[in-house]
């Protein structure tokens, strides 16, 4: 399973160029968009064409690659103030994936002390193609942490996607779906379509698809009913971001699945890379929200569904308090019952 689902990955260097498959078109189109341009790239995120937090980062340290290529063809030795503008457009492409910050930051630390005279490119392109296989080894390492909390035939619940195609490779919420499954203890997954992207029933579905692990999707206003069952042992999601006290903000609709799953009993569980939590804030008041566009809410693929004229709200995530939350599992190690004591037992990792 591990070499097939790896095989699922949502960006690539290539040619020379980033290539990011554009997962608006999944699952009925697999097309590959090239990218030789930071501006380009960070349009690319904003637009959706890739997405999930730590695919964004790992989109941005390539988008780094493509400045400092343009810098130096630019501006040879003033290359690294040439990176100054490309690069706080590409910090502003999608304001809550803690990841995307992350990456830049961790590229700019890198270039600062390299010579003014030499093209940077094949050392920062090391550099990204390091964050990219990283990604996926932490992937691997939270799907076995994660499974290892899971009781045999589990039933659980997963809302957007955190799966390969929202990682590197393999997924965080998915890569622990995806192991429990391989270890026998998953027996069936069902997934909320996530409004008004899809992501669920566009991309969660079709990579459980791919490895024959049972799925169910469903409207996500249909998961108190199905909690009410008794048939959900776990909710498993991803994160953007992770504050200091272990509140999270993750696609809009968590905050819910969080508040119903404590009402019946079902544990939540957030998987998520180190390079999600931001220490510096707090608590989740303190986390920018995303607010996307209203036409992505009053219409679905161009076709106008409410009335013309009407505001539409779209909060691109929500804020998870981490009293709701049973386990956050990083590839640093799993916090149960998160506070602020608690996570600062995988800080110094």
């Amino acid at each position: 399973m591990d070499k097939h689902t790896d095989s699922i990955q949502p960006m690539a260097w290539r040619d020379n160029k980033l290539v990011l498959l554009d997962q608006r078109q999944l699952p009925h189109q697999q097309t590959w968009l090239d990218y030789e341009r930071p501006d380009d790239v960070a349009k690319a995120i904003t637009d959706m064409v890739v997405r999930g937090a730590p695919a964004i980062g790992i989109t941005a340290a390539y988008g780094v690659v493509l400045a400092a290529r343009h810098a130096w063809n630019i501006a040879a030795v003033n290359w690294k103030q040439a990176m100054t503008a490309p690069l706080a457009h590409l910090a502003g492409s999608r304001p809550t994936a803690v990841n995307l910050h992350w990456a830049i930051y961790r590229m700019t630390a890198l270039y600062q002390g390299l010579p003014d005279n030499e093209s940077p490119e094949s050392i920062l392109l090391k550099e990204a193609q390091d964050i990219h296989q990283q990604d996926i080894a932490a992937n691997h390492t939270m799907g076995k942490l994660g499974a290892s909390l899971l009781d045999a035939n589990s039933v659980v619940l997963t809302h957007c996607n955190a799966g390969a195609l929202a990682t590197g490779g393999f997924g965080t919420a998915l890569g622990v779906i995806r192991q429990g499954y391989a270890d026998g203890k998953i027996d069936h997954v069902y997934a909320d379509e996530t409004r008004p992207w899809l992501q669920g029933a566009r991309l969660t579905a079709w990579e459980l698809q791919q490895d024959n692990i049972p799925v169910t999707l469903q409207a996500e206003g249909a998961a108190a009913a199905l909690m009410a069952t008794g048939k959900i042992d776990w909710v498993i999601v991803g994160a953007d971001r992770i504050t200091a006290n272990g509140d999270i903000a993750n696609k809009v609709g968590t905050y819910m699945l969080a508040i119903l799953a404590k009402y019946h009993g079902v544990k939540m569980m957030v998987v998520a890379p180190t390079s999600t939590i931001d220490w510096q804030l707090h608590d989740g008041a303190e986390i920018p929200i995303e607010q996307r566009p209203e036409h992505e809410v009053t219409m679905i693929n161009g076709v106008q569904i409410a009335p013309e004229g009407i505001a539409a709200l779209n909060p691109a995530f929500d804020v998870t308090p981490a009293k709701l939350i049973d386990a956050i599992v990083t590839e640093a190690g799993v916090v149960l019952s998160p506070s602020l004591d608690s996570m600062k037992a995988i800080r110094g990792n």
